[in-house]
């Protein structure tokens, strides 16, 4: 009696096993036919893209993985600890301790990657295609000291010889502008002096501010007088505002700097200008660095010290794509307060300016 009975069992399985075999064939045939089907109607999309033989570092698109979901780093790019293997890293450095108005700049990294996730793989209007031609990733945050600017100073020039010392090209999101000194320090021991391409609607070149001589105000008066910039080759570009003097810009034009403040950018494309930028830097290292008040507030109000009367996003773009070709060591883009950005744009909008430099670095490929 148990044997008939333990026989019965295997042959109910067995039969089963059977049955669910020829539903799932049944099932395989018709979704076969079905996607036929589907092919003649709409044009296959596939989570795979096509790229060269070597493996890099390739965003999830938003086509298949929710821009909400995941941990937020710049462009929805991986995490690593170090620079190591990389061409280029994104790197914050969350610091407001510099700033002489509107504080927030500390949470500008966090923001700016938060609002990334609207990135896409390529550049539609350069066809620039960063991801296949460079490894990229982000790298998190430099620790800064919050309450002690000079210490932090010293923490960012730290960070920043290691990752130089990898080969990787740093794209850093502020932080006030006081980063752009020991960022500069650290890029200057390896490159020697820089050209500078230098966006804002300030100068940044004051000697003290309250006495200090370290601030979101001094940084390229301090790297003047440490020979970090090669001072023919540095251009301002978008200054504005009222002054403490009545040409604010004297000691800039003193120094060899060329001063282009914003009236002289007004209702024109600035593609022109950028073609005699990049003849005057010509093939010696540079750095770029994009303050977004530069922008004009009604582009870009979440900022400290806002002036009106600025750039447009579109000049902005004209301004970094104009970069394309020069030998870029490094590249920030600072002064980003999400406090005083209410719906997310200015962020948002300095999340598109570091993709745009990362797509005009050395070595990125571009369609024709």
């Amino acid at each position: 009696m148990l044997s008939l009975l333990k026989t019965s069992r295997i042959d109910i399985w067995e039969t089963l096993r059977r049955s669910c075999i020829r539903i799932t064939d049944t099932f395989s045939e018709v979704s076969a036919v079905c996607n036929k089907t589907l092919d003649r109607r709409r044009p296959c999309i596939t989570p795979t893209r096509l790229f060269s033989g070597k493996r890099y570092n390739v965003p999830p698109s938003a086509e298949f993985v929710a821009r909400v979901s995941g941990i937020a780093t710049m462009g929805k790019l991986p995490y690593q600890e170090t620079a190591d293997g990389l061409d280029a890293a994104f790197v914050g450095v969350p610091i407001d301790t510099g700033t002489s108005n509107r504080p927030g700049t500390r949470f500008g990294p966090r923001q700016i990657r938060a609002e990334s996730a609207m990135l896409r793989a390529y550049n539609s209007g350069t066809r620039a295609a960063p991801y296949e031609s460079l490894m990229v990733a982000d790298i998190g945050d430099v620790n800064v000291n919050v309450y002690d600017l000079k210490d932090t100073c010293r923490r960012i020039r730290e960070a920043y010889r290691t990752i130089l010392a990898t080969g990787c090209i740093p794209l850093t999101m502020g932080g006030d502008h006081t980063i752009a000194y020991p960022i500069l320090q650290a890029v200057a021991e390896k490159h020697g002096p820089v050209g500078l391409i230098h966006v804002d609607a300030h100068a940044d070149t004051s000697d003290l501010v309250l006495g200090e001589k370290i601030g979101h105000g001094t940084p390229f008066r301090r790297c003047v007088e440490e020979g970090l910039l090669d001072c023919k080759r540095v251009v301002q570009i978008g200054l504005r505002g009222t002054g403490y003097s009545p040409d604010a810009y004297e000691w800039s034009r003193a120094q060899g700097f060329r001063v282009v403040q914003v009236e002289e950018c007004w209702f024109k494309s600035l593609a022109p200008l950028m073609a005699v930028v990049r003849t005057q830097m010509g093939t010696g290292p540079v750095y770029l660095s994009f303050d977004i008040d530069a922008l004009d507030p009604a582009f870009a109000p979440g900022t400290g010290t806002p002036e009106i009367a600025g750039l447009t996003s579109i000049q902005g773009l004209e301004i970094i794509r104009g970069c394309h070709g020069l030998n870029l060591v490094g590249c920030d883009l600072v002064e980003v307060s999400p406090p005083y950005d209410t719906t997310g744009n200015t962020a948002l909008t300095a999340a598109n300016l570091l993709f745009e430099m990362m797509c005009v670095l050395p070595k990125t490929k571009y369609y024709d």
